[in-house]
């Protein structure tokens, strides 16, 4: 109770800092705008178009059934990605070993096309969940294992000897030595698989699924509907960014409050 009083209390000053974020869309959606006008829509449809189309889309409820399916996929297939590649790399970076040895491995997993994976995958799973699931899963796993193991092969061996000397206990050590340093390598790993995971299931969901995003997007790519076809893109980026900027971001503010300066720092 305490903890979500604490987030709401937080979650004003939390929406502040993220101006440049919002101006960013902002630009995005202006720079969106100007190449509409320029093109027509037959090209590229207005950004008031398509967001009119996604609301009667929810509205009518017609975009729930897709938007969970799509959401269900690919939050599977990248949290099954962030448990096995975090562990499995801050265990292969404890090993020197064990890190060469997975060098080559990561180097196929990552230079492999998430297509072919994809086709591998509708042969092993046909048409049902485990094909988009396994792929997101196959194409973030690199990425966050290299995170976790650079992380783990980066720590300060002069920092963990000093806290050695000073005996400081096992949970300090890791929740003030040891968790600090590797999650900096971990949540850049962690929202980069994010990103992937959103693209890699639409395609999936294009090739090898009867719902979802992406088999709605065959549907009005099959009727030449540029406006439907940017409303559920709108969708899917909007998906994203609330996963990421709702619960990923406020999560790494508060596992990375060490970094905030004191007020004995900010004094001159």
């Amino acid at each position: 109770m305490n903890l979500a009083r604490a987030w709401v209390a937080a979650l004003p000053a939390y929406l502040w800092s993220g101006w440049g974020a919002i101006a960013s869309l902002l630009l995005m959606v202006a720079a969106w705008e100007a190449v509409a006008t320029l093109y027509g829509p037959l090209v590229l449809p207005d950004p008031r178009s398509a967001f009119a189309t996604l609301l009667d889309l929810v509205a009518s409820g017609v975009a729930w059934p897709d938007l969970s399916a799509t959401s269900r996929r690919a939050l599977a297939g990248y949290l099954l990605s962030v448990a096995a590649g975090s562990a499995l790399g801050l265990a292969a970076g404890v090993s020197m070993t064990a890190s060469m040895m997975s060098r080559p491995l990561v180097t196929v997993l990552m230079g492999t096309p998430p297509i072919a994976w994809l086709v591998l995958a509708m042969l092993w799973f046909g048409a049902s969940d485990g094909t988009p699931v396994f792929t997101v899963f196959v194409a973030g796993f690199p990425v966050v294992f290299v995170g976790a193991l650079q992380g783990a092969r980066t720590l300060d061996n002069q920092l963990k000897t000093m806290a050695q000397a000073f005996r400081l206990p096992p949970r300090m050590m890791f929740f003030d030595v040891y968790l600090p340093h590797v999650v900096s390598y971990l949540f850049p790993a962690w929202i980069a698989a994010l990103g992937m995971s959103w693209k890699v299931v639409v395609m999936a969901e294009l090739l090898a699924t009867q719902d979802g995003i992406g088999a709605a997007l065959a549907v009005s790519r099959s009727h030449l509907d540029t406006t439907t076809t940017m409303a559920w893109i709108t969708a899917v980026v909007g998906l994203l960014l609330a996963v990421e900027y709702l619960l990923l971001e406020p999560l790494k503010r508060e596992v990375e409050r060490w970094r905030e300066p004191t007020l004995a720092e900010e004094r001159p």
